[in-house]
C-alpha cells in the first residue's frame, strides 16, 4: 500500500488515467441506477398501497427486479446483453451505436454517461490526489450524478442516496475529512431549513410548491460535507446556473414555463464545484465584494 502511495504521489497522471477507467466502469453501472432505482421506487410503492388497501397482489410471481437482476437486455428485441457488448463507450462505437441483435439504435445518453463520469472522476482524482479525501469525493461525486439524471427524468431525489450520503458526511466530519464536526451538524441543520424557509415563504406567496423536499435533503447533505460555510456558494450559484438555464429553454426551446424544472442537478453541480474550488471560489467573490 506504502508502495503504491508512493507511485501514484510521483506520478499524477497514472492515477488520473486509472480512475479514469474506474470512472468509465462505474458510469455503466450508474446507467443502471439511474433506470432501475426509480423503477423499484415505483413496484415498492405501488406494493405497500396494495398492503395497505389489503389487496391481493399478483406480481411476487413475476421475476425479480434490481440493480442486479435481470441481466441487461435489449428493450426492443429483449435479447441479453453479453459482457463484451457492455464495455463503457468502447462497445457502443463497435456496434455503432445499434443492438447486437435487432439494431435498433441505442440512446447517445449512455455512453455520455459513461463519458461524464469517467471525465468528473479524473478530475477528481488529479485535484485530491493519492488521498483517503479523494476516495470519499469520488463517492460523493458518483452518487451525485446518479442523483441529478434521476432529478432530471423523474423530478425525484431518492431517500436510499441523499440520506447515506448525508450521514456519511456526518461522520466523516469526526475525522475532520473536509470539515470539521461543529460545521459538519450546523450545516446539515442550516442546509435543510434555508431551503425549507425558501419552499414555505414561496408556497405562502403564490400558493404553489417551488421546489420538492429532496432538494432540502441535498442542500443538508453538502452542508454536512463541507460545513455550513459553503451553504451562501451552493445556493448563489445554483441559484445563478438555474436560472440562466431555465430562461434559456423558455426563450430558446420554447419550454412552457408552468412546467417545473428540477433543481437538484443544479445543487449537485454547485456543491461538487464547492468541493473541488470552494476555497477558491469563495476568495474571489470576497475580493470582488471588497471585503
Amino acid at each position: 500500500m506504502y508502495q503504491l502511495h508512493i507511485i501514484f504521489q510521483s506520478s499524477p497522471g497514472l492515477l488520473t488515467a486509472l480512475v479514469l477507467i474506474i470512472g468509465l466502469l462505474v458510469g455503466s453501472f450508474l446507467n443502471v441506477v439511474i433506470y432501475r432505482l426509480p423503477v423499484m421506487m415505483d413496484i415498492g410503492w405501488k406494493k405497500e398501497c396494495k398492503e395497505y388497501l389489503e389487496i391481493e397482489d399478483n406480481d411476487d410471481k413475476q421475476e425479480p427486479f434490481n440493480l442486479m437482476l435481470p441481466l441487461s437486455r435489449c428493450p426492443n428485441c429483449n435479447a441479453d446483453i453479453k459482457a463484451y457488448q457492455n464495455i463503457p463507450i468502447i462497445s457502443y462505437l463497435f456496434l455503432q451505436g445499434k443492438c447486437a441483435n435487432c439494431k435498433t439504435h441505442i440512446a447517445l445518453r449512455y455512453p455520455l454517461i459513461e463519458a461524464f463520469t469517467g471525465i468528473t472522476s479524473a478530475i477528481v482524482a488529479y485535484h485530491f490526489g493519492y488521498t483517503i479525501e479523494m476516495g470519499f469525493a469520488l463517492l460523493l461525486t458518483w452518487a451525485l450524478i446518479a442523483l441529478s439524471f434521476i432529478d432530471i427524468d423523474h423530478q425525484l431525489l431518492p431517500d436510499s442516496i441523499t440520506l447515506p450520503m448525508l450521514w456519511l458526511g456526518l461522520f466523516l466530519s469526526l475525522f475532520s475529512t473536509f470539515t470539521d464536526t461543529d460545521s459538519s451538524i450546523i450545516g446539515a441543520i442550516a442546509g435543510y431549513l434555508s431551503l425549507w424557509t425558501v419552499y414555505q415563504l414561496f408556497k405562502l406567496a403564490t400558493g404553489k410548491e417551488g421546489m420538492g423536499y429532496g432538494d432540502f435533503k441535498l442542500l443538508s447533505l453538502f452542508g454536512a460535507w463541507l460545513g455550513w460555510q459553503y451553504i451562501p456558494l451552493i445556493i448563489i450559484l445554483s441559484s445563478l446556473v438555474g436560472a440562466v438555464i431555465g430562461i434559456s429553454m423558455i426563450l430558446l426551446v420554447k419550454k412552457d414555463r408552468n412546467i417545473p424544472i428540477p433543481f437538484g442537478p443544479y445543487l449537485a453541480a454547485a456543491g461538487w464545484l464547492a468541493l473541488l474550488w470552494g476555497d477558491k471560489i469563495n476568495a474571489l467573490y470576497l475580493n470582488a465584494v471588497g471585503l
